[in-house]
């Protein structure tokens, strides 16, 4: 397995203390009154001299006081893709020392990969697809299994790539897609990453919207996000989505265009997660927070478009994404080159943290994909879907580290968003929103 390296960084060296070394000693029997006020009264002089410590400081002695990771040493899965960057970044600049962490990010063949080991214990958390987790919590997509969403990794940095040999056959957006499907019909291939993720689900959507009935038009296929530009250099399909680089880099290797940005599908959208099993959390809930903590910090910093270029030079190393350079950090600065004679500026790039916006797990978000998974045939009645996203979403825990971070948190815990079809997603009646598209399964 190959594993993250992080230098060596002296300036985030904070102690660790395991707070089991509490737990086994024996409770003081019977109590005095006297002492028990004594003890009350310390621990609110104690609460309000840490309310006035500034926060920046408070984090340093959240670590080392009674709120301490309860697992310091932390393993934590990604894809090589450029969402990955705020795992990576919060190891190598040291923003999880700055929490009593460390993390080492682990390199994964594949989503099912993830989705084992998080399942299994080999990893405490995960860079993972958003839908992955709601599926594995209904038992859709693997084994049934209780799972936590942390927090939002990022919005937005997606696409849908399409081959040069439907570019020869007059192709360059969804709807001469259509087109081409009905004039000409064959077993035309689209790959995805994983049934419940967010590449089969914008990939769905995508087709839909422009009257391609993603199943029945067409045959869908599965493959690892790093090896989607190989698999369509040998002709394995006709498109696919994936997160980047490697729609970028299907145009720097000459074999496929961007037909669209998932930006365009929903501005803003969903996309990967810190996700871990709801086990995880119950056995270390600070050192979940502690995490979430870590990765708003490492989230922040990579928004800051001067470290951009920084960032995109650290994950193309081997060790991450395994690309070149360049592949990377134009998309990570809103450059846009589709393949096929356009570019522009995009406003809607990959962001981490957009003013504290991005990390927020709302519980909409987490419905829409429910709401997909109905509409497609992969879940076989409606679930109560505000109950399992209020089960899966720990917002309890994300406004704590939002508040050790200094983040801004929402007014609402949904939000409405209006997707390329023009229908808007609000969070209010999903059963119905499930049950109104023209082409579902």
């Amino acid at each position: 397995m190959d594993k993250g390296v992080r230098p060596e960084d002296d300036a985030f060296l904070f102690g660790e203390r395991n707070v089991s070394d509490t737990q086994d000693k024996a409770p003081i029997q019977d109590p005095s009154k006297r002492d028990f006020i004594k003890k009350t009264t310390a621990l609110s002089a104690a609460a309000a001299l840490m309310a006035m410590v500034p926060p920046g400081v408070r984090s340093g002695a959240w670590a080392a006081g009674s709120d301490a990771p309860e697992k310091p040493r932390l393993s934590i899965g990604f894809i090589p893709l450029t969402d990955c960057a705020s795992v990576v970044m919060a190891a190598v600049k040291g923003f999880d020392r700055k929490y009593g962490l460390t993390i080492t990010p682990s390199k994964e063949a594949s989503w099912a990969a993830v989705r084992d080991k998080l399942a299994n214990g080999e990893l405490d958390a995960a860079h993972v697809l958003y839908g992955l987790i709601y599926g594995v919590q209904l038992g859709i997509g693997g084994p049934k299994q209780d799972m936590a969403v942390l927090a939002s990794l990022n919005h937005n940095g997606q696409a849908i790539t399409l081959s040069n040999q439907l570019k020869a056959k007059g192709v360059s957006d969804g709807a001469s897609l259509a087109r081409l499907v009905k004039a000409e019909p064959r077993e035309y291939a689209f790959a995805q990453t994983f049934p419940t993720g967010t590449h089969a689900m914008w990939l769905y959507y995508w087709l839909a919207a422009h009257g391609i009935d993603p199943f029945r038009d067409v045959r869908n296929i599965v493959v690892p996000p790093p090896q989607m530009v190989a698999n369509m250099r040998v002709g394995n399909m006709d498109g696919f989505c994936v997160g980047e680089p490697w729609n970028a880099r299907a145009i720097r290797d000459n074999i496929g265009f961007t037909a669209a940005t998932t930006q365009a599908i929903w501005k803003d959208h969903p996309e990967k997660v810190l996700g871990t099993s709801a086990e995880f959390v119950e056995k270390y809930p600070n050192t979940a927070r502690a995490m979430i903590a870590a990765i708003l910090d490492a989230s922040k910093y990579i928004d800051d478009m001067k470290h951009r270029a920084e960032v995109a030079r650290v994950i193309s190393a081997k060790s991450y994404v395994n690309t070149d350079y360049d592949s990377i950090v134009g998309r990570m600065h809103g450059e846009y080159d589709n393949g096929i004679g356009r570019k522009w500026s995009d406003p809607d790039y990959m962001k981490f943290y957009n003013g504290g916006s991005v990390g927020f797990p709302y519980l909409s978000d987490g419905m829409w994909f429910l709401t997909q998974h109905k509409r497609w045939g992969l879940l076989k009645a409606h679930p109560d879907y505000l109950a399992v996203a209020r089960k899966v979403n720990r917002i309890d825990l994300y406004k704590e580290a939002a508040a050790m971070t200094g983040t801004p948190l929402p007014k609402s815990e949904m939000r409405a968003s209006k997707l390329i079809d023009g229908v808007v997603w609000d969070g209010s009646k999903p059963a119905q929103y499930a049950d109104s598209f023209r082409i579902k399964a």
